[in-house]
């Protein structure tokens, strides 16, 4: 298993589509250098909910891990986002991801099919029995329909090669009961913010770092705040968090991604189509987030 650090901020990239919907592999690979040459990130996380993952079949599903993985030639991990509510086929994806180079991989929550808590478990423990690759579960019952408890969550990180989780279940009631439970494992168990808003609260209850939407645009500041956080300079943390606030408000206008996608074309960076049955931003709320856009100096 690798030994590789997850902590800091992590970019769920986006998928740009071309014109006629195809992927944009030129697109993606300029993000891939963007965002590690110029925003530092630390890692890259393709194939989640931000790279409208729910629209690509599984060619195109492997084909952007590849170019992931590819392009960021070493430079930081990779986690592929290999999850699905069929079992056999998120097995599947996440045994590409490992052939293609992957050094981690994550398994959202069964979607619509709402399986229990025991069900839950025998799911992860079977993807995570089927591959050598690091899991991170990916709580967020807000889309699956299925909130994986704290219970169930602790008793995952018993596994060997579950070392993590994305935690955007939005109950930090929760969240501090796993970071207390898991305290006492043997082995790191990461939690990685998906919440974005909730990254700084996270962090002081124990959090190490985040798989965050708003990184697209203002990565930068939230690696920042991150690391002045792990370096326990909290007071400067804790400044940036409130500074971008209504940012990340105007990010999350519309559901994710629409309005990260809506900004990346306004600064120029490669965006693209969104795959129905996603839409562009209302109007009013196009002008609504190129306002706080302009007033941060992101855009002109």
């Amino acid at each position: 298993m690798q030994t590789q650090s997850w902590m800091g901020c992590h970019v769920p990239l986006i998928t740009p589509f071309k014109d006629d919907f195809s992927i944009d592999e030129t697109g993606l690979r300029k993000l891939v250098n963007y965002y590690i040459e110029d925003v530092k990130c630390d890692g890259l996380v393709p194939c989640g909910t931000t790279g409208e993952s729910p629209t690509l079949d599984k060619n195109e599903h492997h084909r952007v891990i590849q170019i992931v993985v590819d392009e960021t030639a070493g430079r930081v991990p990779v986690m592929a986002g290999t999850g699905s509510n069929s079992t056999k086929e998120a097995i599947e994806m996440t045994k590409r991801a490992e052939d293609a180079g992957a050094l981690a991989s994550l398994q959202v929550c069964p979607y619509y099919n709402r399986p229990t808590q025991d069900g839950l478990f025998k799911h992860f423990e079977t993807i995570a029995k089927s591959t050598n690759l690091p899991i991170f579960i990916y709580n967020i019952p807000s889309r699956t329909g299925r909130l994986i408890e704290a219970k169930t969550m602790i008793s995952l990180a018993q596994i060997d090669n579950v070392i993590g989780m994305k935690d955007a279940c939005g109950d930090l009631m929760i969240t501090m009961e796993i970071i207390r439970a898991t305290r006492e494992n043997k082995k790191k168990f990461y939690v990685l913010c998906g919440e974005d808003a909730l990254t700084y609260p996270m962090m002081a209850l124990g959090g190490d770092g985040g798989i965050l939407a708003v990184s697209h645009i203002i990565g930068k500041e939230y690696r920042e705040m991150i690391h002045l956080f792990l370096k326990g300079k909290i007071d400067e943390a804790q400044q940036i968090h409130y500074q971008m606030l209504p940012v990340v408000k105007a990010l999350f206008i519309e559901n994710n991604p629409v309005p990260v996608k809506e900004a990346l074309a306004m600064i120029g960076l490669p965006s693209g189509k969104l795959r129905l049955p996603l839409v562009p931003l209302r109007p009013e709320n196009r002008e609504a987030l190129r306002k706080i856009l302009i007033q941060y100096n992101i855009v002109n």
